[in-house]
């Protein structure tokens, strides 16, 4: 009878620790300062392109960005799609301990005069559980494997989307936003080619 009372009280000391290192885990993530990095603020050149202009819906956007999502590899340890509606959605499961918890999140986007656009952070869903935004967002930022035009800023809320560092083709073709007003399904964007060479 006391050997299976030790073991009762050496399974609750590990259930215990893990508990604590799981905590101690979240309040550093939550703790940790965030990058503090600058929204480019830098335009093409528009002289040393031939612009060609691109009208399309969120229907076939949706159909491209999930596509070049799965393509690209772009999916962690935390599987997510993207959609648009009136808003951003990214719709995802955190692995958490055995269970898969659902991640929604919605952002409103701007489009800037550079030709790139920022995602605001409008609203959050997590399961049942009741995280920071900031701390969602960093735990995306270092979970989530996202192209290096795409930068996340947790203390701000805000994904930014530098299309002026995509790139299409052999690289030297860029692409910018002109409209993105998803509840009017009015987006369209142009597609600039090099002439200096």
């Amino acid at each position: 009878m006391l050997h299976v009372k030790n073991r009762w009280k050496a399974a609750f000391f590990i259930l215990l620790l893990i508990i604590l290192i799981f905590v101690a885990v979240i309040g550093y993530l939550v703790a940790a300062p965030g990058e503090k990095e600058n929204i480019p603020k830098t335009a093409l050149n528009k002289d040393k392109y031939v612009q060609f202009h691109i009208r399309t819906n969120k229907d076939d956007l949706n159909k491209l960005i999930n596509h070049y999502i799965e393509k690209e590899g772009l999916n962690g340890p935390i599987k997510y799609n993207v959609y648009l509606y009136d808003d951003v959605e990214l719709d995802g499961t955190i692995p958490v301990f055995s269970e898969n918890v659902r991640l929604r999140m919605t952002f409103e986007p701007e489009s800037l005069k550079n030709g790139d656009l920022i995602l605001k952070q409008k609203s959050i869903s997590i399961g049942n559980l009741n995280l920071p935004v900031s701390f969602v967002l960093n735990f995306i930022k270092k979970s989530y494997k996202f192209p290096e035009w795409v930068t996340i800023y947790p203390d701000k809320r805000e994904v930014y989307v530098g299309l002026q560092k995509m790139k299409i083709g052999r690289g030297d073709m860029k692409a910018r936003i002109d409209t993105f007003n998803l509840p009017e399904n009015d987006i369209s964007f142009s597609l600039l080619f090099p002439t200096d060479k």
